[in-house]
């Protein structure tokens, strides 16, 4: 009887135990704090007042599960088109679930540190040919030891060390994180401003790096340039021809000229005179040493060169922007931004290399002991020769297990499979021998097994895939129940416009043609066609796409008018974040409190009808499953 009563309280404590961690209950299903708490942190906003922040979220969370369970109920979780969509976006994002989290987060430490600090960098170099005899190889040893030793007595003559080593020398200018190849940075980044790296050896040089000057990073650049380029043979006369036109442009813009347009007419750079001049944002080391010293010229936006020359040509650069480089790890944007580059640069490997050791203990990996490698490579010489897959299927080892998971394994056809696509392409196959193949086949076969159970190994990747799915399935339901079921009910939007009519009324409003320029001096020339009489658009038509224009009746705060304003009179030009420019003609003004007609009213209607069956849908569904709050839960996530 005592065990009974034992075995009673620990059924009742474990009850209990389960119950509490169940914060909301709708139907027989339940949502636990730990879910809760996953979507409300990830969507948690500064807040003053955290009761009310927490009990919001609830309200919100619930009537998002029940909505998720209607879809179910509809069958819109099975639909082809959400499966399509799931795998995408799981091989999207599987790959940043792919590497070792320490050494990932070593990296990441890494990279931001460097990110820091550009760094002035020489480069002597000298190339070892494939065919080079022992003879060579020692001869090209010794003059890099002959210019590394002059470099660490001193010598500041770096091309007469260069000339007297019979070596190349460049300097590279100031370089930063990502820059150069990984194990270069890893190199300069080593060194103390005035030291000498040892020689490196690569495949194809030797290579010796010496760090000059070291300095807070000036960030990214954002310019816009002119180019007047020429070939680097060109005679005097082309060169002579080039700059005075460069002179005649540069004398434009310093008399007021608008830079954008003398781009589009002179620039010869294909990839930017279209945009106005404008190259995409880059960071130091992206460009040639001599172009990069012409741009720390200019100290704030606006400034421009005077012409310049590069191997290019002939350049008039006018600074934009340049955006500080953040110095604080809690710069989210900055934080994604590296993270990217480290999955797209060849450093990110080493974190992959080590992950591979987890996953073959996750997995349960294990080569089955009776397989000899000798059958393996011995079908794997023969399967060239079978192009067929019967014919493959026939060999020895096709149908036997080669490789076991906890829960799979592989056949002996896969491998030979791999081997057959690998040495069928010349891009991936470099003669490597069977042994060596057989080791990459099987970290292949480890990571694909472990991709495809990702789910089972990694609890964050498989909330990101349900949170995926059912962000989609609301999307469809939404779809369904509210948002085009009450754009095509044409009676029931009548209707409600009709009962509501005395909320859809006008604040102050004009009529107003809003135009959209790409530079200040194309809104002042619109402006003045548009008072001579064009027709906007005309107008449009004309400028091909460095014009944009809508006329219509806005309520003043949209447009940020004034009701003062005189029939037929502009608004001043505004400057646009991206850098275009905006104006307004006016037409006609309204006082408030008018009445909207039903079309001027619609989108509003749309919207308010779309709240008003959300709203009665939402009241459907708690009838259907009855919500519960755990209040005992709420009150604890409150004091925490």
């Amino acid at each position: 009887q005592m065990k009974k009563i034992c075995m009673l309280c620990i059924v009742a404590t474990i009850s209990v135990n389960i119950y509490a961690q169940t914060i909301i209950n709708y139907g027989k299903y339940t949502v636990s704090k730990e879910e809760f708490l996953r979507a409300y942190n990830k969507n948690k906003t500064p807040i003053t007042d955290k009761e009310k922040s927490i009990r919001d979220y609830l309200e919100l969370y619930t009537n998002f599960k029940l909505k998720v369970k209607a879809a179910e109920a509809l069958g819109l979780d099975s639909s082809e088109q959400l499966k399509i969509d799931q795998e995408n976006f799981s091989s999207q994002i599987e790959e940043s679930y792919m590497n070792d989290e320490q050494v990932f987060s070593m990296l990441m430490d890494q990279a931001f540190q460097r990110s820091q600090l550009d760094l002035h960098v020489l480069h002597f170099s000298i190339p070892v040919e494939e065919s080079a005899t022992p003879g060579d190889t020692t001869k090209i040893f010794q003059m890099v030891q002959n210019a590394f030793s002059q470099l660490q007595l001193g010598s500041t003559d770096y091309r007469q060390v260069a000339s007297s080593a019979g070596i190349k020398f460049s300097d590279m200018g100031f370089v930063t994180v990502f820059s150069l190849p990984y194990h270069y940075e890893n190199i300069i980044y080593q060194l103390k401003p005035g030291e000498v790296s040892a020689p490196v050896r690569s495949k194809k040089a030797w290579h010796i790096f010496k760090l000059i000057e070291q300095r807070k990073t000036v960030g990214k650049w954002k310019i816009a340039q002119i180019l007047f380029s020429f070939p680097a043979d060109a005679d005097q006369l082309t060169r002579t021809n080039a700059t005075h036109l460069a002179d005649s442009v540069y004398a434009l813009i310093t008399n007021g000229a608008d830079f954008a347009t003398l781009a589009r007419k002179f620039s010869e750079d294909k990839l930017s005179y279209l945009s106005g001049g404008e190259m995409p944002e880059f960071s130091i080391g992206k460009f040639d040493y001599s172009f990069e010293k012409e741009l720390m010229q200019l100290k704030k936006a606006g400034d421009v060169s005077r012409p310049f020359v590069t191997s290019f040509g002939i350049h008039i650069v006018k600074l934009l922007e340049i955006t500080p480089t953040p110095y604080s790890k809690e710069d989210e944007a900055f934080q994604f931004e590296l993270k990217q580059k480290i999955m797209q640069d060849d450093r990110v490997k080493l974190s992959k290399d080590k992950f591979v050791g987890t996953i073959l203990l996750k997995t349960g990996f294990k080569v089955v002991p009776t397989i000899k490698e000798a059958d393996l490579f011995r079908d794997a010489d023969s399967v060239m020769n079978n192009t067929e897959e019967t014919l493959v299927n026939s060999l020895p080892i096709s149908k036997k297990i080669v490789i076991n998971f906890q829960q799979g394994n592989v056949k002996g056809v896969d491998w030979l499979l791999f081997v057959r696509a690998y040495k069928s392409n010349p891009e991936n196959y470099k003669g490597e021998t069977n042994a060596e193949l057989w080791e990459n086949f099987k970290t292949a076969q480890a990571i694909a097994y472990y991709k495809k159970n990702l789910g089972k190994y990694n609890s964050e990747f498989r909330h990101q895939l349900e949170e995926f799915k059912e962000g989609n399935m609301l999307f469809e339901v939404m779809e369904k129940m509210v948002w085009s079921k009450a754009s095509i009910d044409s009676v029931g939007l009548k209707k409600y416009y009709e009962a509501h009519q005395k909320q859809y009324t006008w604040a102050a409003s004009a009529d107003v043609l809003i135009m959209n320029t790409s530079s200040e001096a194309t809104a002042n020339e619109t402006i003045a066609l548009l008072k001579q009489g064009n027709y906007w658009k005309d107008l449009i038509q004309q400028q091909q796409g460095t014009l944009q224009g809508d006329s219509g009746r806005y309520e003043l705060t949209q447009i940020n008018g004034k009701l003062s304003e005189i029939k037929d009179s502009f608004s001043p030009i505004v400057k646009n974040p991206d850098d275009t420019y905006t104006f307004m003609k006016y037409y006609n003004m309204y006082d408030a409190d008018q009445q909207r007609s039903f079309e001027d009213a619609r989108g509003l209607v749309i919207n308010d009808y779309q709240g008003a069956l959300e709203k009665q849908w939402v009241e459907e569904l708690r009838k259907k499953y009855p919500v519960k709050i755990n209040e005992v839960l709420v009150q604890q996530l409150i004091k925490q």
